[in-house]
């Protein structure tokens, strides 16, 4: 349920920066009416639910780093979708996030 969290996380990030590089202006009415804005919204609010659900039977002290895969995924989908460049202090990023998470979770119960 938390990976479905982070997934849902970075499509909504993807979706406002898409939503956001449309706004002509910062209105409330541009942003009501800019569709990729508003379910980039609807996603991040799906996303807290699954979190809340999730919460419920999960210790936050794994859940809660689990969630910063979503970085991993903002990271890569920035890359193919923006064109947003890679150096290495962010391969280092994301490799330090990844390694951290697989950490946690072996040492995590069932």
């Amino acid at each position: 349920m938390v990976f479905g969290c982070t997934v849902l996380g970075a499509a909504a990030q993807v979706l406002m920066k898409t939503g956001a590089n449309a706004l002509t202006h910062a209105g409330p009415m541009a942003m009501l009416t800019n569709i990729p804005l508003l379910a980039g919204y609807c996603l991040y609010g799906m996303s807290t639910i699954l979190l809340v659900l999730a919460l419920r039977h999960g210790e936050l002290s794994i859940l809660y780093p689990v969630i910063s895969l979503t970085y991993v995924w903002v990271t890569m989908l920035s890359f193919v979708i923006f064109r947003e460049s890679i150096n290495p202090f962010k391969i280092l990023g994301v490799a330090v996030i990844v390694l951290g998470v697989t950490v946690l979770g072996r040492n995590s119960k069932p």
